[in-house]
């Protein structure tokens, strides 16, 4: 059998990787003044203050991990020439998915030496993983920065944020000084804490807007003539990239990826310039697959509501009250081996952040007298999508 991959070359691409998502920029363009305000958070660190809690919010794709890790490096690098500045050690974790043990078990572990055993998964509680934890901070000793991706995906957020803010007054810590800094698509999630957190956070907040149009375009071309080889591209691409995802989600993240995806079309077409009808081609493909990973980012639970809508809407019962919304539900949570939500509340809650999230049409009804006011929700994109990233999701949980 002759090799398939036999005579293969990239035409097009000099270096993909600069589109891709897990690039980390020598330079950031269009955040000049996030980049401010960030500096000004974090300031306290280089006089070897206790720095501040800071909190990021904005959509996925508008450059808040990205500028967060840029801050970081640069932070570092003037610490390092700062005698009146403390050691400085940044720990970053995703919270996805994830619990407070887990998120605390992960930098024990980071901060462990390597003959040392691995904190274990069970058997410990959170108290016990906060202990280990803060001595391993003043064992270490200096500043640290915890910064927490995706934070409102955290189970159990509060007891984190009440403790760790609070380590130093406590008498926890002693020679460590410690600042929590978390990242949010969720501009809603500080309402979600608990009263006694937010009163021990006191953070600074930083907010990201959607990049428009002009922002995209130069943030594409730069990366453009970077990624192609020389006359890979028209400049119509770059502005129709621009454009599409400016009008849609003003995420530089959507706008590479039609980039990328356009130039995988025209390399599979063995063309050698990357065009308007590439980019047309790769929206589809594209939208598909943001389907995908915008279910993924979601909580279990927003899935499951989510898979329940789906059912009843392929079922034509939509739009639809949350009460069969949740009895629904729980059906379907029971089939995936999961313990559903006990509360109806609950339901109702995850329903209004998907609808925020722009997963769900809502309309108020009301009835009057008989039956009074109420929601109906359905779905606002197609159910099939919801089904094939609700089944990849699981197969990937079991293997």
């Amino acid at each position: 059998m002759n090799d398939p991959f036999e005579g293969l070359t990239s035409q097009i691409f000099d270096n993909k990787h600069v589109l891709e998502e897990d690039y980390d920029p020598e330079t950031i363009l269009e955040r000049e003044a996030e980049i401010e305000a960030y500096r000004n958070a974090l300031k306290d660190v280089l006089f070897g203050r206790s720095p501040s809690n800071i909190f990021i919010y904005g959509k996925t794709g508008v450059g808040k991990t990205a500028v967060t890790r840029y801050m970081m490096d640069a932070l570092q690098y003037q610490v390092e020439k700062r005698d009146e500045a403390d050691r400085l050690h940044v720990l970053f974790h995703n919270c996805n998915n994830d619990s407070a043990y887990g998120t605390l078990r992960a930098f024990i572990n980071t901060l462990r030496s390597d003959d040392a055993p691995t904190f274990p998964k069970k058997g410990l509680s959170t108290s016990d993983a906060l202990e280990e934890f803060y001595s391993l901070l003043d064992e270490i000793s200096g500043t640290f920065l915890l910064v927490l991706d995706e934070i409102d995906h955290l189970a159990k957020v509060n007891s984190l944020l009440y403790e760790i803010p609070r380590a130093r007054s406590n008498g926890h810590l002693d020679q460590a000084k410690i600042g929590v800094i978390g990242i949010s698509n969720n501009y809603r999630f500080r309402d979600s804490l608990s009263p006694k957190v937010k009163g021990t956070l006191m953070e600074k907040e930083l907010s990201f807007s959607p990049y428009d149009a002009d922002e995209l375009r130069t943030i594409l071309s730069h990366r453009a003539e970077k990624a192609f080889v020389e006359d890979a591209y028209v400049q119509s691409a770059i502005a129709l990239c621009a454009a599409k995802a400016a009008q849609d989600t003003g995420s530089a993240r959507q706008a590479l990826d039609l980039l990328s995806t356009g130039g995988d079309i025209a390399e599979d077409n063995g063309d050698d310039t990357v065009t308007d009808d590439h980019i047309l081609a790769a929206e589809t493909r594209v939208q598909r697959g943001r389907v995908r990973n915008k279910i993924r980012d979601q909580t279990p639970h927003a899935q499951l509501i989510l898979e329940a809508i789906a059912q009843l809407e392929e079922s034509q019962e939509t739009p639809v009250r949350s009460k069969t919304i949740q009895s629904t539900y729980e059906q379907v949570a029971t089939y995936w081996g999961t313990d559903p939500l006990s509360s109806l509340r609950s339901v109702q809650d995850h329903l209004s952040e998907l609808k925020m999230l722009g997963f769900l049409s809502r309309t108020e009804r009301n009835d009057g007298r008989a039956g009074g006011a109420y929601y109906e929700y359905e779905l606002a994109m197609d159910a099939d999508a919801v089904f094939t990233a609700r089944k990849e999701i699981e197969e990937e949980s079991t293997t």
